[in-house]
């Protein structure tokens, strides 16, 4: 068994471009991941899926089916589209007594077994790669989820008075194996963000979120749940036998031409497990701040705290308003070439060429406070930390932007004034508040009407939507902020100044976003009734009036003395302390 794999390798090496180092580091790391040598070399893009079908049918003395597969009609007809998923074999060519199958493993008897039972015939196999076979099948068999769950065989659906399956049987599993990648496929091509399985009594749901909105795919058979999990645990590096705790793990997946990290979390829940993948394409950094819905004022002042060069600037919103795709924008716009960059994140969602990217992991020592510190010992012009979860990281990093640094951040508040508010809880001095923090950027995403149908919906939709824009709510610090903050003054005092500073709010940009035809009324419904909180009824009409604002909306009575130079007065001051004009002039 152990001469096996070098005797392999040597056909490789006769019947590819494969070089004798590049097969001594694959043996290495097939130690490391019990990976099968093939698998690992097309891991490494030393060779093709194709070359190693090609090696594999001259070691077994087969014929060798290239990709694209090709079969004949009348093949086709004779087996079933579950049996040829079950066992990853696909029908080429059929004679009165014979039938050709393409395998990926040849070596599985009991499919050729169940190929002959089937239509009758002798079976002659031809080795082809995995992606061949499951592409032919795809294209010929149709991709259907329903079909691939109905050919899920009855010894893989484990069930109370079953024993469970072992770990070689989850990750050999020809069926599961399909049904899991097609899953994950199919939510990249949906352009999903999330897939979640998770169980609902009798059975068990899959859900994508697909712009932020969770949409039901398919139902699993209860019994079919183990199985499924068990094969996104073990690709996912995580123990399948612990269930009474949470876990996590990721995976590299290819999908045609791009290259995916998924983030795998499962957690105990009643008589079972659920598990949740986040999709991560790492190509996909954004390329500037421009496209992501700024108004043309809002993107002027960002883009200004930027230029500054120094400060902290925080990115708020709740989990999945796009906090990091903001970010990373940000940095693109940066001159990478004379400035040292250093992310910390957790995990690495963008790669971004020219910036040093840490990957935090607390288990080892190295979380965001720890990671920033020695950060700061490595002279960096700019610094991005994934999120500010503590008072010691937003300590250093306020600290940092004092010494003059530039760092960005994300910081979980429901609007930009409230990120103020949320450092002062953690802890944070409000001096050092007011010294370090350079603007707060407060965002929501919003969906997009699909452009093909104008939001009426079609097959490339499904309900009138496409994409998603950002609705902003830009905070950048002034001397009277800084002030207000570090005489700890209350939150209302904080957002009037902040108004009086140009500060607009998140329904005005969402109203703003409708009139430009980026989103719809129905979409800023619940931005504008998140507003009530900001906005004070008129004593006059019962209009919202907005904080800040000078005068009711809906009658214009005036809710504060304006002096003629524009500024706000309070009600015990006599003059004006700005223009020294007597406060009877108002």
């Amino acid at each position: 068994m152990t001469n096996r794999p070098q005797i392999f390798g040597q056909l490789l090496i006769g019947t590819t471009a494969l070089q004798e180092d590049v097969l001594e580091v694959a043996f290495n790391e097939q130690r490391t991941t019990g990976r099968r040598l093939g698998e690992t070399l097309v891991f490494l893009g030393a060779i093709t899926p194709d070359d190693v079908a090609r090696a594999l049918a001259v070691q077994l003395g087969l014929e060798h089916a290239p990709s694209p597969l090709d079969p004949s009609r009348a093949a086709l007809k004779t087996v079933s589209p579950e049996l040829a998923r079950a066992h990853s074999a696909l029908p080429l060519s059929l004679t009165r007594k014979s039938l050709q199958i393409a395998m990926a493993d040849p070596l599985d008897l009991a499919a050729v077994e169940d190929m002959r039972f089937q239509t009758g015939r002798r079976i002659e196999t031809a080795v082809a790669s995995v992606d061949a076979v499951r592409d032919a099948i795809d294209l010929h068999y149709g991709g259907d989820l329903d079909e691939l769950v109905a050919a899920l065989p009855a010894d893989l659906k484990t069930g109370p008075n079953k024993p469970a399956m072992s770990l070689d049987e989850v990750t050999r599993a020809a069926p599961v194996f399909r049904l899991v990648d097609s899953l994950i496929g199919r939510a990249i091509d949906d352009g999903a963000s999330d897939i979640h399985v998770e169980e609902t009594g009798g059975e068990v749901r899959v859900r994508y979120r697909v712009d932020g909105v969770l949409r039901q795919m398919l139902d699993l058979p209860a019994e079919a749940r183990p199985a499924i999990l068990s094969r996104l645990k073990v690709t996912a590096g995580m123990d399948i036998s612990v269930k009474c705790r949470a876990q996590d793990g990721g995976i590299d997946f290819a999908h045609g031409d791009r290259s995916l990290s998924l983030r795998v979390s499962t957690l105990p829940v009643n008589k079972g497990e659920r598990a949740v993948v986040r999709i991560l394409d790492p190509e996909a950094a954004p390329r500037s701040l421009h496209a992501l819905g700024f108004s043309t004022p809002d993107l002027a002042v960002v883009t200004r705290l930027l230029e500054g060069g120094e400060g902290v600037i925080l990115v708020a919103g709740p989990t999945g308003s796009g906090k990091s795709t903001t970010i990373f924008a940000a940095l693109s716009q940066l001159d990478r070439e004379t400035r040292n960059i250093v992310t910390i994140e957790d995990p690495v969602e963008y790669r971004l060429p020219g910036a040093n990217q840490i990957q935090v992991d607390p288990r080892a020592g190295l979380g965001f406070g720890e990671a920033l510190r020695a950060i700061l010992r490595q002279d960096p012009d700019v610094v991005m930390i994934g999120e500010i979860r503590d008072r010691e990281t937003a300590e250093i990093a306020m600290a940092a932007a004092i010494t003059g640094h530039l760092v960005l951040s994300t910081i979980h508040t429901t609007d930009a004034p409230g990120a103020v508010a949320r450092l002062i809880n953690m802890g944070v001095p409000p001096f050092l508040i007011a010294g370090g923090l350079a603007g707060v950027i407060a965002q929501r995403l919003v969906r997009r009407p699909c452009q093909l149908c104008r939001g009426a919906g079609c097959d490339v939709c499904g309900d009138g939507h496409k994409g998603r824009t950002g609705v902003f709510q830009v905070l950048a610090l002034t001397d009277p902020l800084r002030d207000a903050i570090s005489r700890e003054e209350p939150s209302s005092r904080l957002r009037s100044l902040a108004v009086e500073a140009g500060m607009g709010s998140l329904g005005a940009d969402a109203r703003r976003a409708v009139a430009e035809r980026l989103t719809t009324p129905h979409e800023i419904k619940r931005l504008i009734q998140s507003e009530g909180g900001a906005a004070t009824p008129c004593a006059s009409c019962g209009v919202g009036v907005p904080m800040g604002a000078l005068a009711c909306p809906g009658c214009g009575r005036q809710r504060a003395r304006v002096c003629t130079c524009g500024r706000i007065l309070e009600r015990a001051w006599r003059y004006c302390p700005w223009c020294v004009r007597p406060s009877s002039a108002a």
